[in-house]
């Protein structure tokens, strides 16, 4: 283990942390815990120390444009006509089977 992550995460963080989440973890879980968090830490340090001042925020690393068609106002399919190719219909409704043991 790297000597910045051994200062930053210890066997005892990680197992207290397992703790808050109810967590049990053996003796090589926690072993292998702490070294991966250690390099997640070590990692997360890196990018910190990254000289960041002269980058402009962004919010998106690709200029992105919605893909929208025009709203055009078309004809439309009459309802008795629908309703006359659904396999069931009542009152000018769709009939679907009924769910979750609901009465119809």
């Amino acid at each position: 283990m790297p000597a910045m992550a051994a200062e930053r995460i210890t066997r005892d963080d990680v197992a207290h942390v397992a703790r808050l989440a109810r967590l049990a973890l053996d003796d090589d879980e926690l072993d292998t815990f702490t070294g991966q968090l250690a390099a997640v830490l070590d990692h997360a340090a890196d990018v910190e120390a990254l000289d960041v001042a002269d980058v402009p925020p962004m919010t998106h690393p690709y200029p992105l444009a919605n893909v929208l068609r025009p709203d055009v106002v078309s004809g439309t399919v009459d309802v008795d006509e629908v309703l006359a190719a659904a396999p069931a219909a009542e009152d000018q409704r769709f009939r679907v089977p009924p769910i979750l043991g609901e009465a119809p």
